[in-house]
């Protein structure tokens, strides 16, 4: 986790007098956005482990009404991480396509009605968000323009991180947590195979590499060197999670999975 995210969650963490002096809700709204298997699941569970806080984790898909919506805000306590997760495409909200005031309008007053674009902004920075207090609020979208902006302003999702492929500097973090190793003789070579080449890969993708060989550091990035071809131009060839020493998408998924679960099902309550 960043440096620059922990000072927030510190602030946060010490702002009580702040907000109430201000008339704000207690709360931050983090958006995690960027390609499948970049950590966003692992970064929720890092930000909830280093505040000591439940998670949250509320499935739209589940959620048939605004009053529904409520009722389960009503449900989380203090010093919570309320997640949704693809936001963008957990759920159709009735009114995301740029339905007038007054049509939402009616749809809120019938009772059967579907979850709201403003049902949602309530749920967030509203008035049933001021019900709790010492709440953080995390979205998770593989494609952040296709969020609607109302929900991405300041107030409501205040921090935007992005979570993208793992440079070198990112690969020397998963070393040393993975392998316990600072330095190694063939860092310089990767460095430069990953700087000449467009071929990226996700941090989960290195990750199981390092994982199959943690007893043996030097095999490990001997594999992920091997991942990255030397006579590769420069270009914009793609990226891949796949291939020889990849993962793919799926699998990329299930090892986030694996590494946070036995958190989840420790500090996770499930929202339905």
């Amino acid at each position: 986790m960043g440096e620059r995210i922990k000072a927030d969650l510190d602030a946060f963490s010490k702002g009580e007098s702040f907000y109430h002096r201000n008339g704000r809700a207690w709360k931050r709204g983090y958006l995690l956005y960027g390609p499948p298997g970049t950590g966003k699941s692992s970064l929720i569970v890092a930000i909830a482990n280093y505040m000591q806080f439940d998670i949250y984790d509320l499935e739209l898909t589940k959620v048939s009404n605004n009053a529904d919506l409520k009722s389960l805000l009503m449900q989380t306590t203090r010093k919570s991480v309320i997640v949704i997760e693809d936001i963008d495409c957990s759920v159709k909200l009735s009114n995301r396509d740029g339905a007038d005031e007054a049509s939402e309008k009616a749809t809120d007053s019938n009772t059967s009605c579907k979850l709201t674009l403003s049902g949602l902004l309530n749920f967030t920075d509203g008035l049933w968000s001021c019900c709790g207090e010492e709440r953080i609020f995390i979205f998770t979208t593989n494609f952040k323009e296709r969020i609607d902006l109302a929900l991405l302003r300041p107030g409501r999702m205040d921090m935007h991180i992005l979570l993208s492929y793992c440079t070198f500097q990112a690969f020397k973090k998963l070393a040393r947590n993975y392998l316990g190793i600072q330095e190694h003789p063939m860092y310089l070579e990767l460095d430069e195979a990953m700087r000449k080449t467009s071929i990226q890969f996700t941090p989960a993708a290195i990750a199981e590499i390092l994982i199959s060989n943690q007893d043996s550091p030097d095999v490990a990035i001997r594999e992920v060197l091997a991942a990255f071809p030397k006579d590769m131009p420069n270009e914009r060839a793609g990226n891949v999670d796949g291939g020889k020493c990849q993962l793919s998408h799926n699998e990329s998924k299930q090892q986030t999975f694996r590494q946070t679960m036995f958190v989840f099902f420790q500090k996770t309550k499930h929202l339905r």
